[in-house]
């Protein structure tokens, strides 16, 4: 896996598809890492410059000492699509990535023209649940939150659930300092007031198993942004690319197709 070398941060980046292609860029979940985006990418025009990255503090990406700050993990991602010179692109964020896209839209909209906000919100859960987590998980590790976040990832049935092993193994391997860093910023952000401000194509996506982000708070958040258009995946959690990745495909490629990307 290639490597961007910041100053004070490595941060593990694949960038595929066509040199002058139209480009999107993708930001995990918290917890998970690049590879949810495996079953999604062969389903995607090849017609597009794609970039997806891991979050600092997971995946193949340094692990600063927690707590971070959003407005770190907004800098990371905008220094890494300068470092590739990516403008004009369609940004789709999973939860913590939605956070950190909808962050850098207001920050930088010469990187974005763009937002696919899947499963997330402009501001997620409370403090004081964020706290007994990063509590939980930096006593014991990843085990003692691996259970609660599956069930909250893919609802009431999530012990038979096809994608259950698969998040597991992710939030087998992921670092408990990467993990609290990250969710210290989640509990530190709402955007409500400033995502409000924006003026670009949005497309909000939402599963109606999805207890980490129910589909009446992701669809509150699109609420802020005129001219969202709004999807419900049916029989889907918080993880459609890796639960229901041929019809997320589809939702995504329709809407590139109808704002003219790729």
């Amino acid at each position: 896996m290639p490597h961007i070398f910041l100053p004070d941060l490595r941060l593990n980046a694949e960038l595929t598809g066509p040199a002058h292609g139209a480009p999107l860029v993708l930001f995990h979940a918290l917890g998970t890492d690049i590879s949810i985006w495996d079953d999604l990418l062969p389903l995607l025009p090849d017609t597009l410059r794609i970039l997806r990255l891991d979050l600092r503090g997971h995946g193949a990406s340094d692990t600063p000492p927690p707590p971070y700050a959003m407005g770190a993990l907004v800098r990371d991602v905008e220094r890494a699509m300068d470092h590739f010179g990516l403008k004009d692109a369609v940004v789709l964020g999973l939860s913590i990535g939605g956070l950190i896209a909808q962050g850098l839209a207001v920050k930088r909209l010469d990187l974005v023209r763009a937002l696919i906000l899947s499963n997330t919100a402009a501001k997620i859960g409370r403090p004081e649940h964020w706290a007994d987590r990063i509590a939980t998980v930096t006593a014991g590790g990843m085990a003692g939150v691996t259970d609660s976040t599956l069930e909250r990832w893919l609802g009431r049935n999530w012990r038979s659930h096809s994608a259950e092993p698969r998040l597991r193994a992710l939030l087998a391997k992921a670092r408990p300092q990467g993990w609290c860093g990250c969710a210290a910023a989640i509990s530190g952000t709402d955007f409500y007031q400033t995502t409000a401000t924006l003026r670009l194509p949005t497309l909000a996506i939402a599963g109606a198993n999805d207890g980490s982000t129910p589909p009446d708070l992701v669809r509150e958040t699109a609420d802020l942004i005129p001219g969202h258009r709004f999807a419900l995946m049916r029989g889907t959690g918080h993880m459609p690319p890796v639960e229901k990745p041929a019809e997320y495909a589809a939702l995504i490629g329709q809407f590139l197709s109808d704002i003219g990307h790729g």
